[in-house]
């Protein structure tokens, strides 16, 4: 049975006994059933407009799947078959720029104690500017070679490799 229908039976109900509207209880029991009707039909109205939301949801799940399936086609392309000749020829294809297996370092700014992740190419820099409060650091690795660098940078407890 919906709740609708649970709801005309119980209202039914009431009207059928000859409830006393001018008693205490018969006036609380009336409203309390108003209460529960209204918030029947609301119910009723929100469950519909969920109902509606989810077939929409469904379709533009569809849709966006045959979209993928139209623009990520897995058959037609792999990652193994790209080269230099797939790129523009004004970008200058260097494996160096694909590098992921770069060292960070973790530098904690003295002024503001803001926590910044730098690689060894910034670390080369020199020097930055810290994100959070505009501090210049500087770092001098000059008579470092790039080996060292770690192990001074933690003997500084400043950085320590991530």
């Amino acid at each position: 049975m919906k709740l609708t229908e649970k709801m005309s039976y119980l209202k039914g109900y009431i009207d059928g006994i000859d409830l006393d509207a001018t008693t205490k209880e018969g006036k609380i029991l009336v409203n309390v059933v108003d209460v529960m009707h209204e918030m029947v039909a609301y119910i009723e109205d929100l469950q519909g407009q969920v109902d509606e939301l989810t077939e929409l949801c469904e379709i533009l799940d569809e849709d966006l799947g045959s979209v993928e399936d139209d623009f990520y086609d897995e058959d037609d392309f792999d990652d193994d078959d790209l080269d230099e000749d797939d790129f523009d020829d004004d970008y200058d294809f260097d494996d160096d720029d694909f590098e992921d297996d770069d060292d960070l370092y973790e530098v904690i700014c003295p002024t503001c104690g803001d926590s910044i992740l730098l690689d060894s190419g910034m670390l080369e820099e020199g020097s930055m500017a810290c994100p959070n409060c505009g501090e210049d650091l500087e770092f001098d690795l000059d008579d470092l070679v790039i080996e060292d660098i770690e192990d001074v940078l933690e003997a500084e407890d400043l950085n320590k490799e991530i």
